[in-house]
Order: structure tokens, then C-alpha cells, then sequence
């Protein structure tokens, strides 16, 4: 898993707006099981039971994963959510 810097989050609003992400945990765990996903992104603060199932799951489908340097709060931020976000999926 690779870390990736705030730039990232640019990429997360573009994509938001373009409605091309898939928010939580278990949403993004059913769409990278049936292979629906290019990339996921995870929270900083992402749980690390979570981060090792998702690093597995991203490995074995050959789909991309990157932690980035913002917390679950202020990516729930920046997807325009009241609430905290630790797991943010981008729609092949």
C-alpha cells in the first residue's frame, strides 16, 4: 500500500463530482469483490484490521491501494458528509 500525499484529495473531490466513488467500508468490500473498483483509498486514522483486509483484497483482485494523509473526519469533509469516512472506492 502506498501513501499519497494531499494532492489526493483534489482527485476525491473531482471524482465525487464526476460520481465516481463508492463510500464506506462494506459497500467498497462488495464492489472490489465483484471487481468494480480501479482504486481504493483509505483513511489515515483507517482502522488496521481494515487496512489489512482491504491491502489483501486490493492485492489479489490487482486493484490499487493508497492510504492518504487526511483522517476519517476530514475525508468525510471533503466527500461532503456529515460523518467520518475511513474507506473511499473509485469506480472502474
Amino acid at each position: 500500500m502506498k501513501k499519497v500525499s494531499s494532492e489526493a484529495v483534489e482527485d476525491l473531490r473531482k471524482l465525487l463530482a464526476a460520481e465516481k466513488l463508492v463510500l464506506g467500508t462494506e459497500d467498497t468490500l462488495k464492489l472490489l469483490r465483484k471487481g468494480k473498483l480501479q482504486k481504493v483509498v483509505l483513511a489515515s486514522n483507517c482502522n488496521e484490521r481494515v487496512k489489512e483486509d482491504f491491502s489483501r483484497y486490493c492485492e489479489m483482485a490487482g486493484v490499487e491501494c493508497s492510504e492518504i494523509a487526511q483522517t476519517s473526519d476530514e475525508v468525510g469533509v471533503v466527500c461532503r458528509k456529515p460523518f467520518a469516512i475511513s474507506v473511499v472506492g473509485v469506480l472502474a
